[in-house]
């Protein structure tokens, strides 16, 4: 039967503390995608929410952690995960400075993009600097 061999194999398993924050990195990274799809789904809209860049920045500061705790150093490794969090805090930045640029309109208190001279959703004309 398979069920046994499984778990003697689980129990052999050395899990130590970098095994642990490896795995939580790599479901980070998974979990990503997961969230992405899930919120373009639900708007019928190619979307990318803030928790897709929170999980991108945990999973890459998961596995560069990992990575720096090998021994020997594997550069490689250390070189695949050392930068790609450059972008995602980036993302978030800029996410961040957009949200705080939106615009409320006076009339139906819909929030509408920094772009936008009139609301999205009763067409009134926005006043620049109004938030909601």
């Amino acid at each position: 039967m398979i069920l046994p061999s499984v778990m003697e194999w689980i129990h052999k398993f050395h899990w130590d503390i970098w095994k642990v924050v490896s795995t939580v990195g790599l479901s980070a990274f998974a979990a990503r995608v997961i969230v992405q799809w899930y919120v373009t789904e639900k708007r019928r809209e190619v979307v990318v929410p803030m928790t897709y860049w929170w999980l991108s920045l945990l999973g890459a500061t998961c596995l560069l952690s990992y990575s720096l705790t090998r021994t020997p150093l594997d550069w490689v490794f250390v070189a695949s995960n050392g930068f790609n969090w450059i972008p995602f805090i980036r993302n978030i930045l800029i996410h961040r400075r957009h949200q705080k640029k939106r615009q409320g309109c006076v009339k139906c208190s819909r929030v509408n993009p920094p772009v936008a001279r009139y609301c999205m959703e009763c067409g009134e004309l926005l006043k620049a600097g109004t938030d909601a």
